[in-house]
């Protein structure tokens, strides 16, 4: 086992300088909740609790979906620290340095009371993207809580920072870049997504890191920022050490964890996915992303139409004009119904091949 306190992390986040510069993606509904983000934590990373429809499993859910989501918040981070806590008093964890984080998208219904309820869990940290989240600094003011941004392009990085200086004179606590290998939702066209060039989003990259490096100097600051999509290999992550990023966001790797909190039937699907089952879908709400092709995608391509009853997910959705419910899809993948179910996954999830622990996944990233 590799000595993580070893490892020469630079990744401060506020006033906390993280064990390993790791931080465990978000990924809804039901695969990243406090089991992963605990032991994430636990290890010296941060770890990510994904907020998207989170009481699926509650009694009361399909009745009152954002209350019961509201109450499960607060459940999970606390569940989520217990966990890290807990790990922590064995000696392999000793000294280790993390944080709870919670994702949530800026697309979500209610997304202001989402935030607010996290905060008031007393989440360290609140990571927010599916939309450029504007209004975040007015959510967690007078609150300990750190705020990231995650973004796709330099010109939405440009946006976000400069509205931040501008309204609320302050700048995020970290920057997220997530790459065209992502899994979930993406920020690029569908076309983009058919050539990728990793070479130019490299420069991308780089010149992301030189903007909020300008930014931060203004305030007398550093602002951190971690690459995420398709980061599966030490290699990788070194390769964007090396380009300058502060740290790296890993979420597929993380699914076949025995620590995951999604259910072995998902689980196996990655490892029972070829590369050519990894595909670009259109997602309900009209946004691309990547996930293993299975029957039911099959059967959405043929133009079938499924049932809907509108959870209030998602701010945009229009019940009457998608052909199936992205709540209903995604919430059958975290109940192991994986033939009725959107599987959401990283380009890279076909490598999987084994369940692993989180201590494992880590061994690979960092040896």
């Amino acid at each position: 086992m590799t000595d993580f306190a070893n490892i020469k992390s630079h990744l401060t986040i506020g006033d906390t300088t993280l064990t390993l510069p790791l931080i465990q993606g978000g990924m809804g509904v039901g695969i990243s909740l406090s089991n992963l983000a605990g032991s994430v934590a636990a290890a010296g990373g941060v770890g990510v609790i994904s907020t998207a429809q989170i009481g699926f499993d509650q009694e009361g859910w399909d009745a009152s979906p954002l209350e019961t989501n509201l109450k499960a918040i607060g459940m999970h981070i606390r569940r989520a620290r217990e966990i890290a806590a807990q790990k922590q008093k064995e000696e392999k964890y000793k000294g280790r340095t993390g944080m709870i984080a919670a994702n949530i998208m800026v697309a979500t219904r209610f997304y202001e009371k989402y935030v607010r309820a996290a905060v008031a869990a007393g989440v360290d940290l609140i990571i927010s993207g599916a939309g450029l989240p504007a209004s975040l600094p007015d959510f967690v003011r007078g609150s300990k809580t750190k705020i990231a941004p995650i973004i796709s392009s330099l010109k939405a990085a440009k946006v976000i920072l400069r509205l931040w200086d501008k309204k609320y004179k302050r700048i995020p606590d970290l920057l997220v870049i997530e790459g065209p290998l992502a899994g979930g939702h993406l920020g690029f066209s569908p076309e983009s997504l058919k050539h990728i060039d990793m070479d130019a989003y490299d420069r991308e990259i780089t010149d992301i890191i030189a903007t909020a490096r300008d930014y931060g100097e203004k305030y007398g600051k550093k602002i951190p920022v971690a690459v995420a999509g398709g980061i599966d290999s030490a290699k990788k992550v070194n390769h964007y050490l090396d380009l300058g990023a502060d740290g790296v966001q890993v979420a597929t790797r993380f699914v076949t964890t025995w620590e995951c909190d999604a259910p072995m039937a998902y689980k196996q699907a990655y490892i029972h996915a070829f590369k050519e089952d990894i595909r670009i879908v259109k997602s309900p709400v009209g946004m691309p992303g990547r996930a293993i092709y299975n029957d039911f995608m099959a059967r959405v391509e043929k133009g079938e139409r499924f049932p809907i009853h509108c959870h209030g997910c998602l701010e945009k959705c229009q019940p009457s004009k998608i052909p199936y419910c992205i709540t209903d899809a995604l919430v059958n993948a975290a109940r192991g119904d994986v033939d009725h179910a959107l599987l959401f996954c990283g380009a890279n999830a076909w490598k999987a091949e084994k369940i692993q622990t989180v201590d494992e996944v880590i061994e690979d990233l960092f040896a």
